[in-house]
């Protein structure tokens, strides 16, 4: 629990020098009053030293029932791959005059792609380098910034970066991979080709519309659904695996090193393509906290790769005995009757890989909205019993825009395909790079060691990535733009609450000098209580201090509360609150809460029973700032800075909801501020 500040500090606080980017207190609207980044490196060292939270998954076994449902969360992206990985990859060694058997290179670059990145890098290694169960970039941020024992900012910004780049793949997976799909029944009925974006526009709508109701009756069916997949894939591939022997020796991993030493600088677009095989592998990482690290390798290591590994090698083989499959190998594998279930459990596939793209971004908002890098956005549970079922409205509605928008511009998955991997290798080097300090700092392994195992991982995403940019005139650009403009939006978010924070400590009184002198010189005492909501618990809230100015009374009772993001998913109920007394009639509170936790403060409040304090609802009132900007008075920031912070300012959910406050009984007053 971290410590309050010196509460010794003088009456004013002018003279103070500048404090890392804080949210301000909890007003409407305004934003999250959560722990700062500087905060995460503070206290993420003593969130590495806890218990694990209640609820984690990570040492939970590989049941059955836990596998199968893997199949259908984590592995929905990779496992679509094959519709377009190994197509695209000939798409390019084609243009390029390559020679038939440089289908064995391409294969066998495929193979071992996935088991160096996938199988070693994410299974093998970084699967253990959980924050308290859970993982993620931003996971992975805190458990690095704790392993350093030291305020990093370069680091943070890492994961910044690390977590725009994958909204930049959420909007590209969904169409991506659906319209690859709907493009098999080109397959079935011919001239479908005119159809293939109205449909897919069609699947998008219809898939994001459904998460406002929330997907725990369907998700059942994922991984059922995910399992028939990964058969087929791996049956079809079989059927075709002795079409050409010769295809077996891509296991041998001289093969690729030797396509890409033979055609050189002319194997990059090839690369570029190649790595599509393992779009997806974050989501192992990301999805660890709801299954465990058990399931999730044995899912992996006892369906999915084979069944990737058979079919990539049966499309091969195909490719190399009848050279004319090599326009949609995947689909041609199937026989003429069964295309068309093929094409349809095809659509499935990808939806569900869709889904779980989508669900992934919910969450990795809900952290981003925790650990104050974004405005409040509204959060609606949309289940019952999974605490992970959420839905947020405006990131749902920004991705369904960003999705159709994608195809109708690009028309394709072939043209979609220039876009796709710089958004995942650019991930990867972050989550190599976190993955080396965690590697060093957090687990003691010797330099030699971790460079050993890590620099030729990493020397291989960067050769992936300098591929990828060669796509940026072809469409790269659009992940690229997606995440600075999300980038963008953090950073100014961030440094506006900063520069607003330090302002109103600059005009604001110390708690503890306040409450002395209303102790020694009260005013008009009424019943009941009150819980001011503040961004720092050393300073006097704005709304007491109207509440003082403009009604002349005191409770006979009064909280200062500071809501806290801990550096770890989920705090226990042991560690959710501290409190100390300021003065006769004035206490400090600190609550914690998870970065994957909906802050919850009444039910918070209710722990302080146990330090003898008992808050009852009808005499409970919540004392709100509520603040409107005035842009362009004071030139704290650029303008467009300015009017961009405003405007999220303003489309920040109200913290009534946010806060789960009791509607009828909060209390708001008003402030400008000149930014």
């Amino acid at each position: 629990m971290p410590e309050p500040r010196d509460p010794a500090a003088p009456q004013r606080a002018a003279s103070r020098q500048p404090t890392p980017p804080q949210p301000p207190e909890p007003e409407a609207p305004a934003a999250a009053a959560a722990t700062p980044p500087e905060g995460v490196a503070s206290e993420a060292g003593a969130a590495l030293r806890t218990p694990e939270h209640p609820g984690s998954h990570v040492d939970a076994k590989a049941t059955p029932a836990l596998v199968l449902s893997c199949l259908g969360v984590v592995f929905g992206d990779i496992g679509t791959s094959p519709l377009y990985a190994l197509r695209e990859s000939l798409v390019h060694a084609h243009e390029h005059h390559m020679a038939e058997t440089a289908v064995i290179g391409i294969v066998s670059m495929l193979f071992w792609t996935v088991v160096l990145i996938v199988t070693l890098k994410y299974v093998t290694l970084i699967l253990r380098a959980d924050n308290n169960g859970e993982g993620g970039t931003l996971s992975l941020v805190a458990k690095a910034q704790g392993a350093l024992g030291r305020r990093a900012w370069w680091l943070y910004l890492i994961g910044i970066v690390g977590v725009s780049l994958f909204f930049g793949d959420a909007i590209i997976t969904p169409a991506m991979s659906v319209m690859s799909a709907v493009e098999g029944m080109d397959l079935v009925v011919p001239g479908f080709g005119d159809w293939v974006v109205p449909v897919t526009l069609f699947i998008v709508i219809v898939l994001f519309w459904v998460q406002r109701s929330g997907t725990e009756a369907v998700s059942r069916l994922f991984g059922p659904v995910m399992l028939v997949w990964f058969g087929t894939m791996a049956t079809l591939g079989a059927l075709h695996l002795f079409d050409d022997a010769r295809i077996l020796q891509a296991l041998n991993p001289l093969r690729a090193a030797g396509f890409i030493a033979t055609n050189g600088f002319g194997a990059l677009p090839v690369m570029g393509s190649v790595f599509l095989a393992v779009t997806g592998a974050e989501a192992l990482y990301a999805d660890m906290g709801h299954f465990g690290r058990s399931p999730v390798r044995v899912s992996w290591l006892a369906i999915v790769f084979p069944a990737l590994t058979i079919s990539y090698f049966g499309q091969g083989a195909m490719v190399l005995a009848h050279p004319e499959t090599a326009s949609n190998p995947f689909f041609l594998m199937a026989p003429g009757w069964f295309t068309l279930p093929l094409v349809l459990l095809a659509t499935g596939a990808t939806v569900i890989a869709s889904q779980a793209v989508i669900s992934g971004a919910f969450s990795v908002s809900q952290q981003a909205v925790q650990l104050g890098l974004l405005p409040r956005l509204e959060i609606q549970h949309t289940s019952d019993t999974q605490a992970g079922q959420i839905y947020m409205p405006k990131v749902n509605t920004l991705l369904m825009i960003g999705v159709c928008a994608l195809v109708l511009a690009f028309g394709s998955s072939s043209a979609l395909a220039s876009a796709y991997g710089i958004a995942v290798t650019g991930d990867m080097v972050i989550t190599s790079i976190l993955a080396i300090i965690v590697f060093r700092f957090a687990w003691g392994w010797r330099w030699p060691v971790v460079l050993g195992i890590m620099l030729p991982i990493l020397a291989i995403e960067l050769v992936f990535f300098y591929a990828n940019i060669l796509k940026v005139p072809d469409g790269g650009y659009i992940p690229l733009m997606f995440a600075a403009v999300v980038i963008t939006f953090m950073v100014v978010w961030m440094k506006g609450t900063q520069l607003i924070q330090q302002k109103l400590s600059a005009e604001s009184v110390q708690i503890d000098f306040l409450a002395k002198k209303l102790s020694d010189s009260p005013p008009v005492i009424v019943p009941g209580t009150a819980v001011f909501l503040t961004a720092d618990p050393a300073l006097a809230p704005p709304a007491l201090m109207h509440n003082l100015k403009h009604n002349r009374v005191l409770h006979e009772r009064n909280f200062i509360v500071k809501v806290e993001t801990a550096p770890r998913p989920v705090v226990a109920e042991a560690d959710r609150l501290r409190i100390e007394q300021i003065a006769p009639r004035f206490w400090r509170v600190w609550l914690r809460f998870g970065y994957m936790e909906q802050p919850n403060v009444p039910r918070a409040l209710a722990i302080a029973r146990e330090h003898g304090h008992r808050f009852d609802i009808m005499s409970t009132s919540y004392f709100l700032n509520r603040r409107s900007l005035r842009v362009g008075k004071a030139h704290m920031m650029p303008l467009w800075a300015s009017r961009l912070y405003a405007g999220m300012y303003r489309s920040a959910s109200e913290p009534t909801n946010f806060y789960r406050l009791p509607s009828n009984r909060v209390v708001e007053l008003g402030q400008q501020i000149n930014i």
